[in-house]
């Protein structure tokens, strides 16, 4: 069955899962034949791509009478960050301690603080106060080195303790909406958990590659939500690490038969490094 998704974010999932791994780079031919599994049109397609290229996420070459798409080293970079961030999960015990960024914008600027926001919420942070995020994450360095050179952003940047773990679970519940993520996590779990059984028992490649796209569009929302908050700052019955271990384990299961329809489009081209 196709599956309803954005023609954008699909061709980033397609090559976020399948074509970095085989060169980073596709024929126009053998991504419209991926694509259309899903009910977008070849001209969609075309502009699509063409936006990407325009953006700076892909390049292309000619292979004789054939166009290839390649991902830029920028598009790598991101594609690197975004795998991070939904497959992995922080380990060992937290130290008690908060890290808080007091961030200021000009107020002509408003994209630039929107923007900021955007990647303040990517790394973890929430928002306590008006300017005033936090995290129990160490990733000031990270997010200051996301942002752009030159923006109009000053940020003030603290770590500090509360008055104890009643006080540290009062800042997660008005920095996240635990109770919102809760619930749509265990709405996921609904969803993929009774399907595990086909997983394993193996779909068609087609069908398993619509299916783990689907997946993955439904999960890779969650990493901006979810700030992977300690045990100890989480409600009781938290959903959110059975959904990440069933969206790993269900993602694992679909892979060799998505990949093999992956493949038998013809997405091969002759090999070329990844770009430095």
């Amino acid at each position: 069955m196709a599956v309803a998704v954005k023609a954008r974010s699909l061709v980033f999932d397609l090559f976020g899962d399948y074509l970095r791994y085989r060169g980073g780079e596709v024929r126009l031919r053998a991504l419209v034949a991926l694509v259309d599994c899903f009910d977008v049109p070849e001209a969609t397609v075309r502009v699509v791509v063409g936006r990407l290229r325009r953006e700076g996420w892909l390049t292309s070459r000619r292979d004789g009478r054939e166009t290839v798409y390649l991902l830029t080293p920028a598009a790598w970079e991101l594609l690197d960050e975004g795998r991070t961030r939904i497959f992995q999960r922080a380990a060992g015990p937290w130290d008690g301690r908060w890290h808080m960024v007091i961030y200021s914008v000009p107020e002509a600027d408003r994209a630039v603080r929107d923007q900021l926001r955007k990647q303040l919420a990517w790394f973890g942070f929430g928002p306590l106060a008006a300017s005033v995020w936090v995290s129990p994450h160490d990733r000031v360095a990270a997010l200051r080195a996301a942002l752009p050179a030159g923006a109009p952003i000053r940020l003030d940047t603290f770590r500090a303790g509360s008055a104890g773990a009643a006080a540290d679970r009062d800042i997660a519940g008005r920095a996240w909406d635990l109770v919102g993520l809760d619930r749509d996590y265990a709405a996921l779990l609904a969803r993929y958990r009774p399907r595990l059984a086909d997983y394993r028992r193996g779909l068609p490649p087609r069908e398993a590659l619509v299916e783990r796209v689907r997946l993955m569009q439904d999960y890779r929302r969650f990493p901006f939500r979810d700030p992977d908050l300690p045990p100890e700052l989480l409600p009781a019955d938290w959903s959110g690490r059975a959904a990440h271990e069933v969206f790993r384990e269900a993602h694992g299961l679909l892979r060799e038969r998505a990949e093999a329809f992956v493949d038998s489009v013809g997405t091969s081209v002759p090999f070329a490094p990844r770009p430095s």
